[in-house]
């Protein structure tokens, strides 16, 4: 006997008033009286700042003033705002301050520090209120009345507070975001440059970028007369001795490209010298991201958002990056709340009997967000078998790839905001299993090469992050890369060897030991 859900409409929230819920003013308004609410207006700059004092009705208390953004201009400022709310009787009020790249920064630290609540606008917010009023009159004075008007009808919000450790976060995984997008520029830039200098030598390798072949002969043989003057012999024996291990076939195929290699451009060795140059830069950045990604799994074991590596398709990097967007989970109401934030939902257009509510998505919203979402969406696209047959049948119906990118997004973010708020890991009844996420880790960073005791921190951070029933599950592969380690089937230094053991006393596991033989 077979059942059919009936799916319920989606209760949609009837607004209470104009303004936003975070910049709402009107009951703190009766309450004390609209005479007796202060609002202080500031138009940010570089170096400097304008600031105006009204009530709500908008009468002046203290007018447009210009104030340094140094200590002793803002100490003074406060104190004159203080004195002014004394004189007049302003027995409530917010400092609405409009937003402009970080300059407004140093303003609502010293007026939060000072216990005045700090409230944020939009610079488009400003521009749609002066222009009605001041069309074509662009001035500060024009702004800070702007400004007033804004956040009497509720377009002044409320920010969340910026916690130091969610901040490093989100600067680290960024950093790493925009050496990985140099390091994509500096590979298309030396493959030109190789190009022109050696043509059709990057074919001859199958991994240009990890391999430290092409790189060695080219400083030691810069054109191809050289390589094949020098023969296949002298070639290997030059690898040998820089300690860079090859295969035959490979010093073999660069032999014969050289022998019919065609001549580079027009002043091929300056192109070699600039190509060898930009990779050592691109090593150096290498080499950055590497300590930054250990960096970030060291971050992301102290956030509940470590859960999301039981999802099968992301990794550590991934799960940072959607972390450090997202910051507490406890800023968010439900799953909806996420993906609003992030824009994806479709704009609307409705006037009359007009109503467009399939446009695009909308443009205005957290655009780094947005990005770490769809980048998980094309991962789960890829690595997750549910996700692939998904995007597979969509494809099929003839949808746009951009339609299967926002729906795999929200999936995702439903199930992402079910895991994290709710400390538990993957479940999904479409998907049979999950990912170990101690496993993953010790996985991550046997391929960073992280030293002992950061493996150990991470690992026993990661323990504090787990719910104590899926102990007994996170501990099987780890008892069994151990039992590999043990019996010897694990090259080279392995110093989850002695790490291993500790974890596994962690979750309650004793060392397993090997089963006899008999013999």
């Amino acid at each position: 006997m077979t059942t059919t859900r009936v799916r319920r409409p989606s209760r949609r929230r009837t607004p209470t008033a104009v303004g936003k819920p975070r910049g709402v003013l009107h009951p703190r308004v009766q309450q004390v009286g609209p005479e007796h609410f202060g609002i202080v207006c500031f138009d940010c700059h570089k170096v400097s700042s304008k600031f105006l004092l009204a009530d709500f009705y908008g009468r002046h208390l203290i007018p447009p003033t210009v104030v340094q953004h140094n200590r002793p201009d803002l100490d003074s400022a406060i104190a004159q705002i203080r004195l002014a709310f004394e004189q007049h009787q302003i027995r409530d009020g917010v400092v609405a301050i409009e937003r402009t790249g970080r300059y407004h920064r140093v303003v609502q630290r010293a007026f939060a520090a000072a216990g005045f609540e700090t409230r944020i606008l939009h610079p488009f917010v400003t521009k749609q209120y002066r222009q009605p009023v001041d069309p074509g009159n662009k001035t500060d004075d024009a702004d800070l009345a702007a400004i007033h008007r804004a956040t009497v009808t509720g377009c002044a919000l409320l920010e969340a507070t910026r916690d130091e450790a969610w901040t490093t976060l989100q600067l680290v995984i960024r950093h790493r975001r925009d050496l990985v997008c140099k390091g994509a520029a500096l590979n298309c830039q030396i493959r030109d440059h190789l190009e022109a200098a050696v043509p059709g030598y990057a074919a001859c390798f199958d991994k240009l970028w990890e391999s430290p072949i092409p790189w060695h002969l080219l400083r030691h043989y810069p054109t191809a007369g050289q390589l094949h003057e020098a023969g296949v012999t002298t070639l290997g024996q030059s690898l040998r001795q820089a300690g860079i291990r090859f295969q035959q076939r490979t010093v073999q195929t660069v032999f014969d490209w050289a022998f019919q290699a065609a001549a580079g451009d027009v002043a091929a060795s300056q192109h070699l010298r600039i190509a060898l140059a930009l990779y050592d830069d691109r090593q150096r950045k290498t080499q950055d991201i590497q300590a930054l990604e250990r960096e970030i799994a060291g971050r992301l074991v102290q956030t509940p958002y470590v859960l999301l590596l039981s999802f099968p398709g992301i990794n550590v990097v991934s799960a940072a990056d959607f972390a450090g967007e997202m910051g507490p989970i406890e800023h968010y109401a439900n799953a909806k709340s996420i993906t609003g934030r992030a824009g994806l939902r479709p704009s609307r257009y409705q006037s009359g009997q007009v109503d467009k509510a399939s446009g695009p998505l909308v443009r205005n919203c957290n655009r780094s967000l947005r990005a770490a979402i769809l980048g998980i969406a094309d991962n789960l696209s890829v690595c997750n078998h549910h996700f692939q047959a998904l995007a597979t049948g969509w494809a099929a119906q003839g949808k746009d790839p951009r339609h299967s990118r926002v729906k795999i997004g929200l999936r995702f973010s439903r199930i992402a905001f079910l895991m994290v708020a709710g400390r538990q890991v993957f479940r999904h009844p479409s998907i049979q299993g999950r990912h170990y996420i101690l496993d993953k880790l010790s996985a991550f960073h046997r391929e960073h090469d992280t030293g002992m005791v950061e493996v150990l921190r991470d690992l026993q951070a990661a323990l504090g992050q787990l719910p104590s029933r899926e102990y007994a599950a996170e501990a099987k592969p780890l008892g069994e890369e151990l039992k590999r380690i043990q019996d010897g089937h694990r090259r080279g230094p392995q110093v989850l060897g002695d790490i291993l053991p500790i974890v596994l006393a962690r979750l309650g596991v004793g060392v397993i030991q090997s089963a006899e033989s008999g013999e």
